[in-house]
């Protein structure tokens, strides 16, 4: 009696046992007669989140804050240097008008620099992917005596373009297509100042010369930094998102 009990037992777990889904290692796919719906394996609302989540964290870990904070924005403003062609070429016209006011500010200064969070949309063919790189600081601008003099608030937007390219030796990569701002992307205002100084009639002519010279300043600068956080990206994301493009699979993007 002991002998069939036992036996019962035995089969029941292993009816049980037999009707467990085979377990599949990390990256392994099953096999396409197994795969149920054949769906595509990454999730596409963690890959979004996956991606964004990784090009900040590479952008504040590659110094993005330190670099908007060493732009040298009054030696730009004083010398009015450009080249031709250049990021800053013929965007300085209007600076002899500015001349006086400049030669009485002793720094321009960006304070309190953050990246805020990004925003991904993808084009009609799902083919790539366009990132938003908001930023926001404080300019400082002081002259002699009176120290800081007024206070701007400043917010730029960048657009980065992803797209999934295939090279001569017919490998795909993810790569920076264009990384520019659009018109109107750069907002100033003023946070503080003081009023009673003629200098405060002069704030929309120096926030003119900022519009012409900062965002292709920033510019310069920022996109450099995210086509370095992109060849450092994690291959097995780098991989799902080639996929994708590749496909033109639609990502779950959450707004």
């Amino acid at each position: 009696m002991f002998q069939i009990g036992s036996l019962i037992v035995f089969c029941g777990l292993l009816a049980q046992t037999t009707a467990l889904p085979l377990s599949v290692p990390l990256g392994q796919k099953l096999p396409l007669a197994e795969a149920p719906g054949l769906t595509p394996a990454p999730n596409p609302t963690d890959l979004v989140g996956s991606l964004t989540s990784a090009l900040s964290n590479g952008l504040l870990s590659g110094g993005l804050l330190g670099i908007l904070e060493e732009l040298p924005l009054l030696d730009i403003l004083k010398s009015g240097r450009h080249t031709s062609g250049g990021l800053l070429g013929g965007l300085l016209e209007n600076v002899n008008s500015l001349l006086p006011i400049l030669n009485n500010i002793v720094d321009i200064k960006i304070l309190s620099p953050h990246l805020l969070e990004l925003g991904l949309t993808q084009s009609p063919d799902r083919h790539r992917l366009y990132v938003n790189v908001p930023l926001s600081m404080v300019l400082n601008v002081k002259a002699p005596v009176v120290g800081s003099l007024l206070r701007l608030a400043v917010k730029l937007n960048l657009t980065v373009e992803l797209a999934a390219v295939r090279n001569e030796q017919g490998k795909i990569h993810l790569v920076l297509g264009d990384c520019t701002h659009s018109p109107g992307s750069l907002e100033i205002s003023l946070l503080d100042g003081l009023p009673a100084l003629p200098f405060q009639s002069t704030v929309d002519s120096l926030s003119g010369v900022l519009n012409n010279v900062l965002p292709d300043l920033v510019q310069g600068k920022v996109c450099p930094l995210v086509n370095k956080v992109l060849g450092q990206l994690d291959l097995t994301l780098v991989h799902a998102i080639i996929d994708t493009l590749t496909h033109g699979l639609e990502l779950v993007i959450k707004v």
